[in-house]
Formats: C-alpha cells, structure tokens, sequence
C-alpha cells in the first residue's frame, strides 16, 4: 500500500463519521440553535426561532449552562431568551466584583431592538447571587425590564468578599455611572478545625447588622412588573425563605401595584433552579477556604428538591404565559 493511499483512508473515514454525526444531530435536535452575539458591547447566546414577532423575552444572568438549559426551553415554548454571562470568558472581567450595570443595559437595549421580541415584555431571571442582580437589574432599569423571576434570591446586595475566591480589598459587587449600589461589607468566610462548614450563620450574622441592610436593600419597590420568587424552606446555602419573606415585606408597605409570589417548598434546598427533569442526589459542594477544601449542604433532599423543581416550572411557565 502507497504512503498516500495510508492516509487517505482513515482521513476518509473520520469524514464520513463526522458527517454522519451531523446529520444525525440535524435529524435528532429538535431545539433552537443559539446566535452567538457578541456586540454592542457585550457577549451573549440569543435564542430564538426565526418566524418569530413580538413574543416575551427572558434574560437569563449569567448565561452558562443553567442559562443555556432556561434559554432553550423559553425558545421551545415560542419565546425569546437571552442567555447572558458576565464573567469568567475572554474578554469579560475575572470576578464578580464591580461589575457595570451598563453591561446589562446593553444588552437588554439590544434584545428590545429585535423583530422577534416585544419590548415592553422583557423579562430578567437569575439563581442565587445572579437573583439577587437580577433584581437589582430590575429596579435600575425600569424602563427596560417588566418583570422579575428570581430563584433563591436575596433581599440586598452584598460586597464583593462574599465570594472567598475574589479579590481581599472590600468591594462592591454592582455599581451603576461610576456610583457604588450599596452593599453590605462581610469578612470573608473562615474554615474551621473540621472538613465542614456550616453556611448560613454566616449570612444570618450580615441580615443582623440592621442599620447595614436598611442601606443595601434592593429597591424592589420601583420594579414595573410582576415578580416570582422560588425557595426552599430549607436552604442551607443561604437564608432565601427569609429573604423573599423580607423582599414580601418592603413591597407591601410601599404598596407594590404589580403581582408578587413568594412561593416557598418544604424539603427542598439551595438547587431548585436546577434543571427540573432530572433527579440528583447532589446534597453537599465544595468550597476553598484559605487553601483548603470544605464540605457545605445545599439543603433540601432528593424528592423534595425535584418535587419544587418540577412544580416551580411549572409555575414559572403559568407566570410568563401571564405576562
């Protein structure tokens, strides 16, 4: 056999798997394929089938593969979803710390400019820390965003130190026109003696401090739409039921005009953003803390983690179709 005859036939082979590979995943993906967008000054996937006019479009923060699973399935349901990281890929900062709320006014300008999306039924969604910017994005960005779905959220803005893998020096984590959106300054959190540790003393010791919180409370009153909160009565990864009963609170005594629900589950943890059609048995993560490895508890247990997700989709379906 030729030296040139060797190569040609594995060369050829490897094409023809890689075709058929293709238009197998052709036949088989029944989904949206993303636009990667990287413009006007942000980077993001858009999600949206191309006969599309007019339809409620979703922005998910902090994109990743949480966004790109909500993104797809708001596409799937003949809607418009956004799916929007903000650090940790080239060209965007390392940390999460202060980060230009413009970034997001950018590309939520952008998304209003499209054929596919009404503007005035744009809608922000996060978990965790990305709720907690989310409703901050939301009470910015009134003109903007008419809505909000936040998933074990909390009630205020916190520095940048609660984080133990950001920068020591104390700093906020969003800021807007150059000013600082108020925060409450933490230490970082310590280890121990054991290969555990415990989370939300820790938060509960920042909600203590009052005068602190009266400050950094999130202005969830000047949000111009409806909100939907999910938590897990027990989660154990920060205090998010007594958060969304605090975000609950502060909208009824400044008499919020839009719709609120405060949906809370028993049983259920810290994950209930987690993609709702598989059942994990993911109970524990893992956290750096002065150059060694700590166990902490999400909190919840398999069933009731998958019953509020599984049900809180559900409603997260019912609260957009209202929109």
């Amino acid at each position: 056999m030729s030296k040139k005859r060797k190569y040609i036939i594995p060369f050829s082979i490897i094409i023809i798997l890689i075709a058929g590979y293709l238009i197998a995943d052709s036949i088989l993906f029944d989904g949206v394929r993303p636009k990667a967008i990287n413009e006007n000054g942000f980077q993001a996937k858009y999600f949206a089938k191309g006969d599309l006019t007019n339809k409620t479009a979703v922005v998910l923060i902090g994109g990743g593969q949480w966004g790109d699973y909500w993104a797809q399935e708001f596409s799937n349901k003949e809607m418009v979803a956004l799916s929007l990281p903000y650090t940790g890929i080239e060209g965007l900062p390392k940390l999460p710390e202060d980060i230009d709320l413009k970034y997001f006014k950018n590309a939520i300008e952008w998304l209003g400019a499209q054929k596919e999306v009404n503007s005035e039924k744009i809608i922000v969604m996060g978990a965790s820390r990305n709720a907690e910017l989310a409703l901050v994005i939301a009470s910015i960005f009134t003109n903007f965003i008419k809505g909000v779905i936040a998933y074990s959220p909390s009630s205020v803005s916190w520095s940048n130190t609660v984080l133990p893998y950001n920068s020591n020096e104390l700093k906020p984590s969003w800021k807007y026109k150059g000013i600082d959106i108020p925060y409450i300054p933490m230490d970082k959190i310590s280890g121990n003696k054991s290969n555990k540790v415990e989370m939300i003393g820790y938060w509960e010791k920042g909600l203590s401090k009052t005068d602190l919180v009266d400050n950094a409370f999130i202005k969830v009153e000047f949000i111009t739409g409806p909100i939907l909160l999910f938590s897990g009565i027990d989660d154990k990864v920060w205090p998010s039921a007594k958060m969304a009963d605090m975000i609950e609170k502060r909208l009824e005594e400044n008499n919020f005009k839009y719709a609120l629900k405060n949906i809370q589950y028993e049983n259920a943890g810290h994950l209930i953003s987690r993609n709702p059609e598989q059942k994990t048995d993911l109970r524990t993560g893992k956290i750096n803390l002065g150059g060694r490895e700590f166990e902490y508890e999400f909190g919840g247990t398999d069933d009731g983690d998958y019953k509020a997700k599984k049900d809180a989709k559900m409603k997260l379906m019912e609260f957009l179709d209202g929109i």
